[in-house]
């Protein structure tokens, strides 16, 4: 089964919301260390791509529309 992009953004999305609280919660619990930082890199990953596979759905729909 192939996976369309919209599907794969929001997964992404949803990742990247996670990994965002659990950054905010590994802070106010232990303060800024290592794992923190690697928890806010991981979340802006998955949020850009989320965000960039959302917009190429759209972008592919509408080439697909002319």
């Amino acid at each position: 089964m192939k996976r369309s992009p919209l599907f794969s953004g929001i997964v992404y999305l949803i990742l990247g919301l996670l990994f965002t609280y659990f950054a905010v919660q590994n802070v106010n619990d232990q303060g800024w260390g290592f794992f923190s930082y690697l928890l806010v890199v991981i979340a802006t990953f998955d949020l850009g791509s989320g965000i960039r596979m959302i917009l190429f759905h759209f972008k592919l729909k509408t080439i697909q529309k002319k």
